[in-house]
């Protein structure tokens, strides 16, 4: 049987984007200039053969993607604060602020740059400075004291980024109700379904299907032609005639 999916069916670019996407998928961690570091020939072209056919790839091999966001790793920490953070007190009142500023993170671009376990560490912290809480023992002692300084400073500067990225956040547009009225006068009121345009314009179509229609009707009597003697005529037949 063929199989248009067959490793043999394809050339090479192709099996090395296979293997890319499932060291990727299979959480082991490789970087793309480490891969590439390992292919012959145009390192460079291979690099955006992969990338450009990435997703396609994933497609055409059906693997199923999760996708994963901060409201998981929120939980986690804190149950974890909880347990190890005795200098923290009333944790669930964290709520309220955590889940604004998550809200506000899907604003920005942090998404797209930070880890989820990073956006929700620093929202846990966002949440506990509102708080006059502090989380600091509790990030460089419990959290990162095993795995050295680097560490520490590294999540700080995430948290740090995170956090200006969510205050910079521009304000709405004060006057975004007069631009609302300004648009609606700018709509095309024989598409807008609440505008009277509209309505004229869907009735001009009814009645043009009315007489469309009607005149596809056929007379609902049939004539008799009393002067013809042709007996191959239609002929009207009374209830008497019966």
């Amino acid at each position: 049987q063929k199989d248009s999916n067959h490793l043999l069916s394809f050339h090479r670019p192709s099996v090395e984007k296979a293997a890319m996407a499932v060291e990727v998928l299979s959480t082991i961690n490789v970087s793309m200039q480490q891969f590439i570091a390992n292919v012959q020939g145009n390192q460079e072209r291979a690099t955006k053969i992969i990338l450009n056919n990435e997703l396609l790839l994933m497609q055409e091999l059906q693997f199923h993607l999760t996708v994963h966001n901060p409201f998981r790793a929120v939980e986690g920490l804190l149950i974890d604060i909880k347990t190890r953070c005795d200098s923290v007190h009333s944790v669930d009142s964290f709520r309220p602020e955590i889940q604004t500023f998550l809200d506000s993170v899907f604003l920005t671009d942090a998404c797209m740059i930070y880890a989820p376990s990073q956006i929700a560490l620093a929202a846990v912290i966002h949440a506990a400075s509102r708080q006059k809480q502090n989380l600091d023992s509790y990030v460089t002692e419990s959290l990162f004291g095993e795995q050295g300084e680097e560490a520490i400073l590294h999540i700080i500067t995430c948290v740090r980024n995170i956090r200006v990225m969510v205050k910079n956040i521009p304000d709405p547009t004060p006057n975004i109700k007069t631009l609302c009225t300004r648009l609606e006068q700018c709509r095309n009121q024989d598409n807008n379904p609440d505008s009277l345009a509209y309505k004229r314009k869907l009735e001009e179509l009814v009645d043009e299907d009315d007489l469309l229609l009607e005149d596809h009707i056929p007379s609902k009597q049939a004539r008799l032609d009393s002067d013809s003697g042709d007996s191959s005529g239609v002929r009207a037949l009374s209830p008497r005639d019966a």
